[in-house]
């Protein structure tokens, strides 16, 4: 059963400082060895993992037969940590800090997906039609323009929206390492990327909602460039990831039960949802009803969906060393268990 008493109260988006944020501290099992009494979740306050919040606000975890506490991280890099102390069971996070906790042998595996290209490149409204123009280029004529290097600021390296944008710049022809016009600085939680944002700290980001849909509603001058949809076709993001302890027992074909669900109930009800946002993540109803027509919320359960574009991630994380090695899909990936729902 869900246990709401050690659910804290909510924060509201606009004034979270980002970092991270307990929302239950259930003792965990930390693989799961023994009987599954209780299970603690690792989540974010992002649109990737509005599954968590919809599950958790519509009482879907008494359908599952053990107490579900869920402890809220403001990355997946902590994340990443906190599963190598053995303090989370399931995790619902990226896909590369998923593959790093494997790679640094982790017992654990994805069993879900949560959404598909959720991510945009936003880039302040005077870059774009320069770099529609001269691709690359761009970022030199914004440094001699402006006087110092354009400044992308995104989750820590290893995210999800890192890599994302790290994978775009050397798509178009950027080459990091010898191109000074181009800085990326690490900023921990969304609602501190859209604070840099609204106090013109950075000159673009690769966010999820609820950003971007944030940034319009202030009138920002950083605006979408490109959707993941355009930069990599079935992007991976947010997964859920299971301790093998829990996915060699019953609590894994629950939770994806009511995994499910919530994606349905998304679907259907987004109204409702909307209020979920609010009371989960504190954003206002009317623009977390608004970022749910958003061309980034695709929200989706199984996994399957994203395992041809996971490889190209795996291989950029490897060559980037965030990986030891290339990890393939089994190494990654339990199909089994949606597949037995």
């Amino acid at each position: 059963m869900y246990d709401s008493t050690r659910t804290a109260s909510r924060r509201s988006f606009l004034a979270a400082a980002g970092g991270t944020a307990t929302v239950g501290l259930a003792g965990c099992l930390g693989g799961g060895s023994g009987g599954l009494d209780e299970i603690t979740v690792a989540h974010m306050p992002i649109y990737p993992d509005l599954q968590w919040y919809v599950m958790e606000g519509e009482g879907y975890f008494s359908e599952v037969d053990a107490e579900v506490t869920g402890q809220e991280f403001g990355n997946g890099p902590d994340i990443v940590q906190a599963l190598g102390g053995s303090d989370i069971d399931i995790a619902m996070f990226g896909i590369v800090p998923a593959m790093i906790a494997i790679d640094r042998g982790i017992a654990a595996r994805v069993t879900a997906a949560n959404i598909r290209e959720p991510m945009g490149i936003m880039a302040e409204s005077s870059f774009h039609e320069t770099f529609e123009q001269q691709g690359a280029d761009a970022f030199a004529a914004w440094e001699e323009e402006q006087g110092e290097p354009f400044t992308f600021g995104t989750f820590p390296q290893g995210s999800v929206p890192d890599v994302l944008l790290r994978f775009w710049l050397r798509d178009v022809g950027v080459d990091l390492e010898a191109n000074d016009s181009v800085e990326i600085i690490e900023i921990s939680g969304a609602s501190s990327v859209w604070q840099a944002i609204a106090n013109d700290e950075i000159d673009g980001t690769s966010i999820m909602e609820p950003v971007p849909t944030i940034a319009q509603a202030e009138g920002s001058s950083v605006e979408m460039l490109r959707t993941a949809a355009e930069v990599l076709p079935g992007q991976p993001a947010a997964v859920t990831l299971m301790s093998d302890g829990v996915r060699d027992s019953p609590i894994a074909a629950q939770f994806l039960e009511q995994h499910v669900r919530a994606t349905d109930f998304i679907e259907e009800n987004p109204d409702a949802t909307a209020g979920h946002v609010e009371e989960g993540i504190g954003m206002p109803v009317d623009r977390a009803r608004k970022a749910l027509d958003s061309p980034l919320s695709n929200f989706i359960t199984d996994p399957a969906e994203i395992t041809d574009a996971t490889q190209v991630f795996a291989e950029f994380a490897a060559d980037n060393g965030q990986t030891d090695e290339q990890l393939s899909n089994d190494q990654i990936f339990d199909l089994g268990v949606y597949d037995s729902l």
